[in-house]
């Protein structure tokens, strides 16, 4: 069809010819007529041939010199999972240019343009002889300029370079256009046009226009609304959608009576087209999941469009969730919140809410909560005990010593402020305890677990690292949201860290980095999976809506912060709540404050699946263990429960938790080899306690099954070995007159047998430091009775009490 549309053009042409001819005879000036018919003789035409070689010759130079620079910025875009726009951005000059791909020109839209702009675009070489010789005719014929020949190739030129139209600026468009031929596709051309075209005030292109006016992509267009948008280039500032919709209804139909008398398409698609209301209005441009539209900005400048795993429905949900979570928080002066849920089979970030309300400007809502460096609380304990458990230093059932200690200085004291001595490690991650979690980090080493965090990509802790001590499984370090959510997915990928996946094909994808076992990785998600513990949400206890799921919580100091994280077999979910401000609050408790919109996240999102749950590896076996320490038993040990544990690796020492001691057979002496008589004398079992525990059993008045007191003749000690030690200061039931406004410190003093090398100081039944015997402690006294008392690493205590008034 179009090549007969050609023939019938060149014909045209001829028939021009021949008028024109005519009118040179009869009417045309004598030298216009004389140079015309030289123009036309067979010496003009080789002549015109050199002339031509000549041409060429000099636009390959002239493109050699001014090659074509086609830099044109586009807005930058970000896609959901399903190719859905959800945040678009302006340019630097402040325009909606959205680059349209070549798979969203569909063929209708390219048979309207090409048929409305330049009929013969895939014909030409940029430049339509026909047409400028039909241009040049009529503008010759009246005298002035009547028509144009511009191509759409001329055209992308204007687009790309505007000028004013003068004839000068007319011959460097036609080379330009020969050049964007020469280097480009008419394919490659089309989308230059599309790209560029305006559509009035800050719209450029047809994809721009497509999604500002039809909310739509430009592939999803129907036909009225193709016509709608190739007409309105030529007029943009005349037709504006939203304005002038009547009119531009009626040129649309117009265009569309043309299209169907010259049998560009069926009459029905036309009459269809026609019966289509015209109510486009120009809308905002998306701005959807602000918080990782400008994350993904700041890690892709460069990238456009920007393709992600972002699930836009699951997005919406938990952010409405989060908001609504919120508002209830309100009245308890907490404002923010962060969620972060990604996919553990691909790595692929399918939810990022970084806050309620990006447009909360009191709340500071533009902050964004996920890559926020906050204190992580206890959150990264699950860690350590898991490297312990690879290690050889523990097994779930391994007894732990939850007491007193002083490590170098660092004294740290459980949420609870209360010890509760011997303690499984099961139990201790369960119950969050912060004393055995400082033991498991001591034991495995510091450079170790911090070279483990570094792995996982820690940023913040990769630059504190030379300032951070044992306090950091604790809390004592920076971590962002998205740090802990890619850690936690390790323990659902069976130890194997890899980074978060935001964008759908990313050529960078590394390969997983084993960060522990996976036998580890199934111990400590079968302990978070616990359901009786301390940090379980009051709202939950004795529901069935507990999700199926491991999770661990986490209050920073101060109680700025409140984590929980969360995983099951397919998603790990991370929630934070606090306030952007850094404001704690007494309410900002990891268990009671994040845990309810993490298990309200699950159960909303169906995350629940626990048909699908994870099995232990080969790796692990089960053995017998002694329920007293967690160690193989030993012939003593009656009580025995089952544990997990890696042959080879776990701690195969047997069991002593009772110790053989040789006594006299009226109980009242114990004696060792030293002092043991030739006869009267037995062998019994009593608890083999260390200093640590039986210095805190004696002061917490919990009964010891202690042997009796060595032999008084017994050469190896001194009279001093076998006595409590002696506090020497304060004095014992002595009044103490302080000054109100400045009261001064108290020395806690005492004398303890040669053999002790720590003593335990205890203040109004709490424990208060650790110490060395000749170390000088002081506390500030407080008003009233005050019970002190001092116990060594022996188990043996002193005890007093002195009172204090104010002057």
């Amino acid at each position: 069809m179009d090549g007969v549309l050609c023939i019938f053009e060149i014909k045209k042409l001829r028939i021009y010819l021949l008028i024109y001819l005519h009118w040179l005879d009869t009417r045309a000036p004598l030298w216009l007529s004389d140079s015309l018919r030289w123009l036309f003789s067979k010496h003009s035409i080789w002549l015109m041939a050199k002339v031509s070689v000549l041409a060429f010759v000099f636009f390959l130079c002239l493109n050699w010199a001014y090659p074509p620079q086609i830099n044109v910025e586009y807005s930058q875009i970000i896609l959901d999972k399903d190719s859905t726009i959800i945040h678009a951005y302006l340019t630097k000059d402040e325009k909606w240019r959205l680059k349209t791909e070549l798979n969203e020109i569909i063929p209708q839209l390219k048979k309207t343009l090409i048929h409305k702009e330049d009929k013969y675009f895939y014909y030409h070489f940029g430049v339509n002889p026909v047409s400028i010789s039909r241009a040049l005719f009529n503008n010759l014929l009246k005298m002035q300029t009547t028509s144009g020949a511009s191509t759409i190739t001329m055209q992308v030129v204007r687009l790309i370079e505007p000028k004013s139209r003068t004839y000068a600026h007319k011959t460097w468009e036609i080379f330009r256009a020969l050049q964007l031929e020469w280097h480009y596709s008419k394919e490659e051309i089309l989308q230059m046009y599309f790209n560029l075209v305006p559509y009035g005030s800050n719209i450029e292109g047809i994809k721009s226009a497509s999604l500002l006016y039809f909310n739509k992509m430009p592939q999803k267009l129907s036909l009225a609304e193709i016509v709608t948008l190739t007409i309105i280039p030529n007029r943009p500032t005349s037709l504006v959608m939203g304005k002038n919709n009547e009119h531009i209804q009626q040129e649309r139909d117009k265009w569309l009576d043309r299209f169907v008398n010259e049998g560009v398409f069926s009459a029905k698609s036309i009459q269809n087209a026609k019966t289509e209301i015209l109510n486009a209005v120009r809308q905002d441009a998306p701005q959807k999941a602000p918080h990782f539209s400008n994350h993904l900005r700041k890690l892709y400048p460069h990238q456009n469009p920007i393709y992600t795993h972002l699930h836009l429905e699951k997005q919406e949900k938990v952010q409405q969730l989060a908001q609504n979570y919120v508002r209830r928080l309100a009245h308890l002066n907490i404002y923010n919140a962060a969620v972060l849920i990604i996919n553990n089979r691909s790595q692929a970030v399918e939810v990022y809410v970084g806050s309620p309300d990006f447009q909360d400007k009191k709340n500071a809502g533009e902050v964004d909560g996920i890559q926020a460096i906050r204190s992580p609380g206890s959150t990264l304990k699950p860690l350590a005990y898991g490297l312990a458990f690879d290690k050889g230093v523990l097994t779930a059932k391994t007894m732990l010593a939850d007491v007193p200690i002083d490590f170098g200085g660092f004294e740290p004291e459980n949420f609870s402020r209360d010890f509760m001595g011997k303690v499984s490690a099961e139990d201790a991650l369960a119950r969050s305890l912060n004393i055995p979690a400082v033991r498991v980090l001591q034991e495995i080493g510091m450079g170790y677990f911090i070279q483990k965090l570094k792995r996982a990509n820690f940023q913040q802790i990769n630059l504190d690292q030379k300032k951070l001590g044992l306090s950091v499984v604790l809390g004592g370090c920076g971590v962002s949201l998205e740090n802990l959510v890619g850690l936690y997915a390790s323990f659902a990928n069976q130890g194997r860290y890899q980074a978060l996946q935001y964008l759908q094909k990313n050529k960078k994808e590394e390969k997983p980095i084993e960060l522990f076992s996976a036998a580890a990785s199934y111990v400590i998600t079968n302990i978070l999976t616990k359901a009786q513990r301390p940090d379980m949400p009051n709202a939950f206890e004795n529901t069935l809506r507990i999700p199926k799921v491991a999770w661990k919580t986490g209050t920073s100091f101060g109680r700025r912060d409140a984590w929980s994280i969360g995983y099951n077999e397919q998603y790990t979910v991370g929630v934070w709540i606090g306030n952007f401000s850094g404001e704690g609050v007494n309410h900002l408790v990891g268990g009671e404050v994040a845990t309810p919109l993490l298990f309200e996240i699950f159960n909303t999102l169906a995350y629940n699946s626990p048909k699908n749950w994870f099995k232990a590896p080969k790796t692990l076996q089960i053995r017998w263990v002694c329920s007293e320490s967690g160690l193989p038993p030993n012939y003593f040990c009656e009580n025995q429960i089952i544990d997990q544990y890696l042959p080879l690796i776990s701690p195969s020492t047997r069991c002593t938790h009772l110790r053989e001691v040789f006594i006299s057979e009226d109980d009242r002496e114990s004696y060792c080899l030293a002092c043991l008589p030739a006869a009267g004398y037995r062998k019994a079992l009593y608890a083999n306690l260390s200093a640590e525990f039986s210095a805190f059993y004696d002061f917490s008045g919990i009964s010891q099954d202690k042997a009796p007191p060595h032999s008084a003749t017994c050469t190896r000690l001194t009279d001093q070995g076998r006595e409590s030690p002696v506090i020497t200061s304060p004095s014992a039931d002595k009044q103490y007159i302080i000054d109100r406004d400045a009261p001064p410190q108290i020395q806690l003093k005492c004398k303890a047998a040669h053999d002790v090398r720590k003593v335990y100081w205890y203040l109004n039944q709490k424990f208060y430091k650790v110490a060395s015997p000749n170390e000088a402690v002081f506390f500030t006294p407080e008003l009233g009775a005050m019970h002190i008392a001092c116990s060594d690493d022996q188990g043996r205590t002193t005890q007093l009490n002195i009172q204090i008034q104010y002057e």
